[in-house]
């Protein structure tokens, strides 16, 4: 069960003296329980634990989320499911929506997926930026990545960046509290329901 444990690291990974590691060796490597890494182009970064806000705009997410894609063959994961967006690089959205992955075909074992056709990344000021840039050049990159929604759970600002073609995209920022509406899904999510605090 815990074969994952294989190699655990007390050093700076982030040292270009100990090279680069592939997903798959990423994968074999034990963190702990109270700590998570993304592996960052070959190098792992340890990544910090979320707000109040952040947790609660990724659980309004995922529970809309669940209730409006049940039955469709399409599912939603949090930030505990890896995303694989490329043979360096490994990611864990707050929200994933994966396509064809009914009960029945389900692998209750897997801890990655290297496919999905939404991602919803909540931003925090720490990595504002980087989610902006880096992540959202990796997601653009996935065949069949069709949304990539950014969230500001501060100002409530949402930006959508939407696939037209194979290498065009829209991308829209919304300046108000509007509904976010998601074509690739079938779906438009209630801006209340993202930001909601009760």
């Amino acid at each position: 069960m815990w074969a994952r444990a294989v190699r655990c690291y007390s050093v700076d990974m982030t040292n270009p003296a100990y090279g680069l590691l592939d997903a798959e060796e990423f994968f074999e490597i034990y963190f702990g329980a109270e700590r998570k890494a993304e592996l960052d182009q070959g190098v792992i970064r340890m990544m910090a634990g979320g707000t109040r806000a952040h947790a609660r705009v990724q659980a309004n997410l995922l529970a809309w989320l669940r209730q409006a894609l049940r039955g469709s063959g399409r599912r939603p994961y949090g930030s505990d499911m890896a995303f694989k967006t490329g043979r360096l690089s490994v990611r864990y959205p707050d929200v994933s929506v994966v396509c064809g992955d009914s009960a029945e075909t389900e692998d209750d074992d897997r801890v990655s997926f290297d496919h999905a056709s939404a991602v919803f990344e909540i931003l925090s000021p720490s990595t504002v930026e980087y989610d902006q840039t880096v992540k959202l050049r990796e997601y653009q990159q996935i065949e069949a990545m069709q949304t990539i929604v950014l969230l500001d759970p501060e100002s409530e600002q949402v930006r959508i960046v939407q696939r037209l073609g194979p290498q065009s995209w829209r991308d829209d920022s919304l300046p108000g509290p509007v509904d976010v509406a998601l074509p690739a899904l079938g779906l438009t999510i209630p801006h209340a329901e993202i930001f909601s605090r009760d």
